[in-house]
């Protein structure tokens, strides 16, 4: 059974999607909430939804690759609750086209929120959690990090390099009781992934061992695994959670 009563939960990215579902669930497991994103209207509404489910829930509105709004982030969790306990970096980007096509600034943008964010959030974070020797840090990486994807070396790229983020940041923390892991999602389904043609999406759900996409709670349910003590003895581990895509032979 996993318990999280007593807890703070930041989530970036948490107005829809996964970030979300996420907040949903640690929600139901009793954890005391941050909606972070860069939205007002959707951060408010979503806080506003948690506190009528009974989740006390605080709603922050920043850009989380800058700086001082990063820091503001953590230091408004801790002010709330008293503790940075659970760092699950969500938000993120993309601005896909071919490396041919690509600008200096859809690159620039899809690391600096995806992969600078991340950095400038759990930094920030782990100046609490080393003082209270304990904390959970969740980074949201990709099957597109693990794989690569056609159309997206600038999403791809930062979602790779989450992945050697936390192998990092889970070495240079153990020893303080903070543990640093990631998930990969596959193909989940989200506003992001509505814009697909119907055909495209057959297609990759046909291509998934499972044959489905992946829901937002798919991706809620392993963040609150990795958050809890449960997965105590886990740190530095990136879980994929893609229907099998890494299977051979999966596809029709």
């Amino acid at each position: 059974m996993i318990d999280l009563k007593g807890k703070s939960a930041i989530v970036t990215g948490g107005a829809r999607g996964i970030g979300k579902a996420t907040l949903m669930k640690l929600g139901s497991l009793g954890a005391k909430l941050v909606v972070a994103d860069m939205n007002p209207e959707a951060t408010n509404a979503c806080a506003e939804e948690l506190k009528k489910l009974g989740y006390p829930a605080l709603a922050y509105v920043g850009d989380i690759s800058k700086d001082e709004q990063a820091l503001g982030l953590i230091e408004a969790c801790n002010k709330e609750y008293g503790s940075v306990d659970i760092l699950v970096n969500n938000a993120g980007i993309t601005r896909d086209t071919l490396l041919m096509r690509m600008k200096k600034e859809q690159w620039d943008s899809v690391i600096a929120v995806n992969l600078t964010g991340t950095y400038l959030c759990t930094q920030a974070a782990i100046k609490y959690m080393m003082k209270q020797r304990s904390g959970s840090v969740i980074n949201l990486s990709s099957i597109a990090g693990e794989n690569g994807n056609i159309g997206q070396t600038n999403y791809s790229a930062s979602k790779a390099g989450v992945i050697g983020f936390t192998k990092a940041c889970a070495l240079e923390l153990a020893s303080r009781n903070i543990r640093v892991n990631a998930i990969a999602p596959g193909f989940i389904a989200t506003e992001m992934t509505d814009a697909i043609p119907e055909k495209i999406k057959k297609s990759i759900s046909n291509s998934i061992p499972l044959k489905r996409p992946g829901q937002p709670e798919d991706i809620a349910n392993a963040v609150a695994f990795l958050a809890s003590d449960a997965s105590s003895f886990i740190t530095g581990h990136i879980l994929s959670v893609n229907g099998g895509g890494f299977l051979p032979g999966g596809g029709e």
